[in-house]
């Protein structure tokens, strides 16, 4: 059984390096600098960065990555290979497919779904009452 290390640290430009921690429920890393709640899970593969906030029995899937600033709500579900944009917001309850991609002030509403694959703009929010492509504007 491989090992995953306790720490990393991933240089992003010359000279400038992140360091991460692996989150004990699910395997992710977790910036220092991140609020993850001990019972939301962060699958292996996953980062959650600087400033993001990942709620209470939330779930980020392997291979996602939580922005900076962005926040994941309580019971949401973010599948893997997703990435929730910078100050992204994905509301209780709601949940973001597998391959997803949410742009920057990007705004999931409680309860709402985004489809697998779907690109969703910056500046959008997604109502819980959608259909795929429909997006309410930024309020």
């Amino acid at each position: 059984m491989r090992r995953i290390p306790r720490k990393v640290e991933v240089e992003h430009e010359p000279g400038k390096i992140t360091r991460y921690v692996r989150h004990d429920n699910g395997d992710g890393y977790v910036s220092p600098q991140a609020k993850v709640h001990p019972d939301a899970t962060v699958e292996r593969g996953a980062y959650v960065e600087a400033g993001a906030r990942v709620a209470d029995h939330a779930r980020v899937g392997r291979f996602s990555w939580v922005d900076t600033d962005a926040v994941v709500g309580p019971n949401a579900r973010v599948a893997s290979n997703v990435h929730v944009g910078v100050r992204g917001i994905v509301g209780d309850g709601a949940l973001v497919g597998d391959g997803a991609r949410l742009g920057v002030d990007v705004t999931v509403e409680p309860g709402a779904v985004v489809l697998p694959d779907e690109l969703v703009p910056a500046g959008t929010v997604v109502r819980s009452e959608r259909r795929r492509g429909d997006y309410g504007t930024a309020a």
